[in-house]
């Protein structure tokens, strides 16, 4: 394997105060979906839908893990932990976050993002798409709780919902 050029790590992110003095940090949904559906796109064509899921998957959860521990840590309980992380996500303009159902010590959990970046306003495709939000939210709920976590969309706004709802598990 060649030496990784671009091993993810926290400065990659830069200094958009210093480096965007008048644009800021912000920029239109449609920017970001499009880095997002391009890059998509071509991973497809290169590996194939399964190996881009993979992909985009094992992404969403690095970037739950750094989210978590430059946003939302240190966090004690359940309550503090979604609280916070509701804040965060809407802040950012990244979702709207609700729980459905907490079960935490069963290893549970029924979330919903309204609004959500990756897929709110979308047409409806038949197939779920927010992939790399199921690797974000396992990454979080790994972080918070030190267990391996799976979320699952099992309703989105590409297959006629009007809400993202995953399905949140601890792994076995």
């Amino acid at each position: 394997m060649s030496e990784r050029k671009y091993a993810f790590n926290w400065e990659l992110l830069g200094n958009t105060a210093e480096g965007r003095p008048n644009l800021g940090d912000s920029v239109d949904v449609s920017v970001y979906r499009l880095m997002q559906f391009t890059l998509r796109d071509v991973l497809e064509e290169t590996f194939g839908s399964e190996k881009a899921d993979e992909v985009f998957l094992k992404a969403g959860k690095i970037a739950g893990a750094e989210f978590f521990h430059h946003f939302i840590a240190p966090v004690t309980d359940l309550a503090e932990f979604v609280n916070k992380t509701q804040a965060v996500l809407r802040e950012k303009s990244i979702g709207i976050l609700r729980i459905e159902e907490a079960a935490l010590e069963e290893g549970k959990i029924v979330l919903t993002i309204d609004e959500d970046l990756d897929c709110s306003g979308l047409p409806e495709i038949d197939t779920e798409v927010c992939i790399y939000d199921e690797g974000f939210i396992s990454g979080l709920f790994e972080c918070f709780t030190k267990k391996s976590w799976n979320a699952e969309e099992i309703d989105c706004w590409c297959t006629g919902a009007r809400t993202c709802r995953f399905l949140v598990t601890e792994a076995k």
